[in-house]
Parts: C-alpha cells; structure tokens; sequence
C-alpha cells in the first residue's frame, strides 16, 4: 500500500489519477483528516499502516502565486522546509521509502555553450538568449541534479518560497531512503488557475521568458515509474524534455484554441516587477537525462502542450457529460 500525502492538492490529484489507473492500493490522506505534520501522529500512522511507500505532495505554494509566500512565511517554512524533515525522519524510523515533491523553481537560469564554451547564465532575459533559444535551441542545456542550486537564501536573489524548497531539500538528504523529485511550472489539459496554460490566458500581460516545465500526469507517471522501476534514490528532474519561451506557448494557444483576445506581453523586467510581481521569478532549464537514463519515458515539451491544448477542457465544462 502506498500512503499519499497532500492528496487533495493540485499535484496531489495527479497522483490520485495515476494511481487509480495503475490499480495499485494507496491511501489518500490531506491534513484535515490527519495532521501528519506532528512527527508522533505521522510516525503512529506509518507503525499502524505499514506502507509499502510514501509520496509527500504536501507543501506550500501560496495563493494565487508565490507572492503570498513572502507574507505567510512562517506557513511557507512549515510547508516546505519542517514538514520534509518530518516525514524524512519518521519515514527512516520505520524504514519506509519515499518520495518527495521539490521544486526545479531552486535554480535560475541555464548553460549556454558558445564558442565551444559553457557557462552557467543566470538572466534569461536578454535579448541576445532569447535569439539563441529561437535560433540554437541545442546550445541552451538545463542544470542538472550534481549543480548546486543558485536561487536560494545561499545565493540570493531568490523569493521565500524558493528559498524555503531549497532547505527542505537541504534537511531531507542523507536521511533514509528517498526520491527527490522536482516539478516546473504544472500545466495539462484541465483549465485550472494553477495551470501554466491557464495563466497564460488569463493574465492582461505575459511575462516572456524561457523555461522548462512539467506535464502534471506526465509527471505524476514518471515519479511513480521512477519507484515501480526501484531506480536508485536521490534527486531526479522531472520535467518534459526540452524548453519553452512563453512565445511559443502563445503562439501554440493562439494556433489551436484560437482564442479571440490578443496578448500583449511585459516590455521587460523593470515594468514586470513594478506592475505584477512582489518578489524574484525562478526562470530556468532543467537537464533530464538522469530520468531518462533510468528508463522512464516522457514526453517533448512541445508535444505535451500541444496535446494539452488540443484537448483543452476548459474549467466551466469539466464534470459536465
């Protein structure tokens, strides 16, 4: 039996699908049911169930954005940072395995590789990037899970909620045996306001920049594969191959869904974060060949929003037969 933690989430439900599709046995369990962020409740509940496995969802995000993080900040380092440490011990007390939703939101920026050259750039913003995203996709390559994360409280500028998945990573490592597995930027099919592609239609003004994202299911699926597979634990990207510049997902929403307002997008940065952000955005790409190497499968980027969009449910249809 899997126990699953943060199951009425907005991944949490990802996790819900896929594990009803794959007919394994779990145990859903939110907060209002049992407050698993109390070490003894947590470490009585796994003595009394005895799991097979964990998958902790359970965190911090704020609502609508992580904005919210920088104001309820003793709730973000509850979620995100002691919460972790928590079930990371209880979990080596009872000698369950685990795994753990991160964030890829821990890193700023990406590799570039010029001149025979790679360096690490940290603004993604510039204009000479995006040239080189639209123009050498190949010489743009995302960090992988051996660099040492660079938008944190140990490398500041960073927002509170980054900062804060960051230490969580930081306290749960070495600590029994567990799967880290960061997520970018969640879209799918389901009109949502947690959905990237959602936001993008919805906001009066696009913020453009390039970034690697992550398929809710598509993710959900890998995480699960990762663990059916008994693939080594420790840290694994978990994002579909590949990047994306925000123009490209417009242009993707306005080529299938055809929709009838026109995007306008941010001049830049300085009038971004003077008119629609309190706090500093992690934009960056992510390397996956770890995931892929242990034998998981998972769509390009571009294919996955492209389904997405095609397939679109928009939120005032779903449930409706």
């Amino acid at each position: 039996m899997i126990l699953l933690l943060g199951a009425s989430g907005y991944i949490g439900e990802a996790f819900v699908r896929e594990l009803q599709r794959r007919q394994w046995p779990f145990q859903p369990l939110s907060r209002k049911e049992v407050d698993y962020s109390r070490f003894e409740v947590l470490l009585d509940l796994l003595k009394r169930t005895k799991p097979e496995f964990l998958v902790n969802v359970a965190g911090f995000t704020g609502k609508p954005n992580v904005d919210a993080c920088e104001i309820a900040r003793a709730e973000t380092l509850a979620g995100n940072a002691l919460l972790p440490q928590i079930i990371a011990h209880a979990c080596a007390v009872c000698a369950v395995p685990w795994g753990h939703v991160s964030s890829g939101c821990i890193f700023s920026g990406a590799k570039l590789t010029r001149n025979g050259q790679t360096r690490a750039e940290k603004d993604l913003t510039r204009p000479d990037i995006h040239s080189l995203a639209e123009q050498s996709p190949e010489a743009i390559q995302g960090f992988t899970e051996t660099d040492h994360p660079n938008f944190t409280f140990r490398d500041l500028p960073c927002s509170f909620y980054s900062g804060t998945k960051a230490l969580g990573e930081e306290a749960i490592t070495g600590v029994g045996r567990s799967y880290i597995w960061r997520l970018r930027i969640p879209f799918d099919e389901y009109d949502n306001a947690r959905n990237y592609l959602s936001k993008v239609q919805r906001y009066a003004k696009v913020y453009e920049n390039i970034n690697s994202i992550s398929h809710r299911g598509d993710f959900a699926r890998a995480c699960l594969d990762l663990w059916e597979r008994r693939a080594p634990f420790g840290i694994y990207n978990v994002t579909n191959p590949g990047f994306v510049t925000t123009r490209q997902v417009v242009g993707l929403v306005e080529q299938i869904l055809k929709p009838a307002k026109r995007f306008e997008f941010w001049r830049d940065d300085t009038e971004f974060y003077q008119k629609a952000a309190k706090t500093p955005r992690s934009n960056c790409v992510l390397d996956v060949s770890k995931l892929l190497a242990a034998g998981v499968k998972i769509r390009p980027v571009v294919e996955a929003i492209e389904d997405s969009l095609r397939n679109w449910k928009p939120e005032a249809a779903q449930g409706v037969k």
